[in-house]
């Protein structure tokens, strides 16, 4: 049997003989199926037309992004044992440069749309997976190796902290890594806070390819839990989206624009 990988969001499912008849991720009005219409691929394909470049960030970060890019195509992070978002290839020297960084002991994610092929990392490098249990209902390859955390935080380690932001999903969460920065700590944030082109500012939305935006009620929310957090960097989903300095108060000046705004003001 296969396991069929969807090309626009690059997730995999569970084995099958034949194809889903649609990826409901994708179905969703947060997401789009491409103008092809549902197509589907599989690992070994995917390794023979793509590879992975892993590229420390700063100290004691590194990126790992597909080239040429595939589906989504964000980079997930590696920190102190744990991969942060995922991405869809998985392939011998991708492994290999994990494991000479230290490898991951625990894999977390920040909402479905990064899913991709997590439970093919964690048997790789038998790893736990922890998912907000808001999002459970898009897990399209379930095992055993996923472990649902409920509430609003989960201390991974002295210094990684995942937090339920909400917004583009119920179960959208960051990660906190307070010794990010050189100590002044850094968010990673994924597209939950979408680090934008003038890197002075982000965004918040419930579908970016749709331009779908979110109420003020939950823009509200999610600035008082920011507010409430140290950092001063932000690592968005892509290599170069990040907030070098003063990311907290850019972050929260956003939140304050985007009120103003679709309040009319």
């Amino acid at each position: 049997m296969n396991t069929f990988i969807c090309v626009t969001c690059g997730t995999q499912f569970s084995p099958s003989n034949e194809p889903p008849d649609g990826c409901p991720i994708c179905l969703d009005e947060r997401q789009y199926v491409g103008d092809g219409g549902q197509q589907w691929t599989k690992m070994a394909e995917l390794r023979s037309e793509h590879r992975n470049r892993v590229e420390e960030q700063e100290s004691g970060l590194f990126g790992i992004g597909t080239e040429p890019s595939f589906a989504i195509g964000q980079r997930a992070l590696l920190v102190g044992g744990l991969l942060w978002d995922c991405l869809t290839l998985l392939d011998d020297e991708t492994a290999t440069a994990v494991e000479q960084r230290g490898g991951i002991d625990m894999i977390a994610i920040s909402h479905p749309h990064y899913y991709s092929t997590m439970v093919e990392w964690a048997e790789r490098f038998d790893a736990q997976v922890l998912l907000h249990e808001a999002d459970r209902d898009w897990i399209m390859r379930p095992s055993e190796r996923i472990e649902l955390w409920t509430g609003e935080r989960r201390r991974l380690t002295e210094d990684l902290e995942l937090i339920r932001l909400g917004g583009h999903f119920e179960g959208g969460t960051v990660c906190l890594w307070s010794s990010g920065a050189d100590g002044r700590g850094a968010l990673l944030a994924g597209d939950i806070v979408q680090v934008v082109s003038d890197r002075a500012w982000v965004s918040f939305m419930y579908s970016y390819p749709n331009l779908i935006p979110l109420p003020a009620r939950e823009i509200e929310r999610m600035r008082r839990i920011l507010e409430t957090h140290e950092f001063d960097r932000v690592y968005g989903a892509w290599w170069d989206r990040v907030i070098a300095e003063d990311a907290k108060a850019k972050v929260l000046r956003s939140a304050d624009r985007y009120l103003a705004a679709i309040n009319g003001r």
